[in-house]
């Protein structure tokens, strides 16, 4: 008997004032689109600076992106006020897509250049150090969810060469760009349902399957069973990825060209 699907699926925006860059927001408006158009909705709660959170309350978290100085605030409000709730939830199966500054936050934590650090809350086992140079540019991923892989496109601009602790499970590896060191060949990490990453972009437009991953493992959360979405006409995003991909092919090549010159 399949898993009866419910109208709502809840998601808890984190920080959406302080941790909005690269136009991620976008993110959550593809999440509730892609629901519509399967006859849900998406209930949205922001939690902000000081606000706590229920346990329970959500099957689907997001965190995206700050400025430094945004992110230093969020740092500690999120290790002080939110930290161990938001464990809590993803162990109880609940779903969590951390981008960029929110990746990094979901880890052990980040050092600045100047040896200044952020908390992290170790729910993603990775630490993060700033390097030199910012990693900038188009990034491909064979990204692995569910025992499946598939090619994932975005756009990635941080310091931070994140290291994964020796039992933790890479999001993908990397095709093009440089993901999260320039060295390892990894991208992101993945723990349970939570999947923490640097693309951006936003993420989740070009990669439906990913969206639908999060849709899916939230809606599962909601019920306490497997749910299983329907497919819908992804030819748009299809291309918008393959475009993405092209370019993020391009400048590998680019830059193997200009090592050897």
């Amino acid at each position: 008997m399949s898993t009866p699907v419910p109208r709502t699926l809840r998601l808890c925006h984190l920080y959406p004032d302080e941790m909005n860059i690269y136009a991620d927001r976008g993110n959550i408006a593809v999440l509730r689109r892609r629901l519509e158009w399967r006859g849900m909705a998406l209930e949205v709660v922001n939690a902000g600076i000081g606000d706590g959170l229920t346990p329970g309350a959500h099957d689907l978290y997001y965190l995206g992106g700050g400025q430094d100085r945004d992110q230093a605030i969020v740092a500690d409000d999120l290790a002080r006020t939110k930290g161990a709730a938001l464990i809590s939830a993803v162990d109880d199966g609940a779903a969590l897509l951390a981008v960029c500054g929110g990746y990094q936050l979901a880890g052990r934590g980040y050092v600045g250049v100047d040896g200044s650090s952020m908390p992290g809350i170790g729910l993603l086992d990775a630490e993060t150090v700033a390097g030199p140079t910012r990693l900038i540019g188009d990034v491909l991923i064979a990204a692995r969810l569910d025992d499946e892989t598939r090619e994932v496109a975005g756009f990635e601009n941080h310091a931070g060469r994140t290291r994964l602790g020796p039992g933790a499970t890479p999001f993908g590896t990397v095709l093009a760009g440089f993901g999260n060191d320039g060295e390892s060949g990894h991208e992101g990490v993945v723990r349970g349902r939570a999947i923490g990453t640097y693309l951006h972009g936003p993420l989740l437009p070009r990669n439906p399957w990913v969206a639908d991953t999060l849709l899916a493992w939230g809606l599962s959360h909601a019920t306490g069973g497997d749910v299983v979405l329907e497919p819908l006409d992804d030819s748009l995003e299809d291309a918008a990825r393959e475009v993405a991909t092209g370019r993020a092919r391009g400048e590998r090549t680019e830059r193997l060209i200009g090592r050897r010159a």
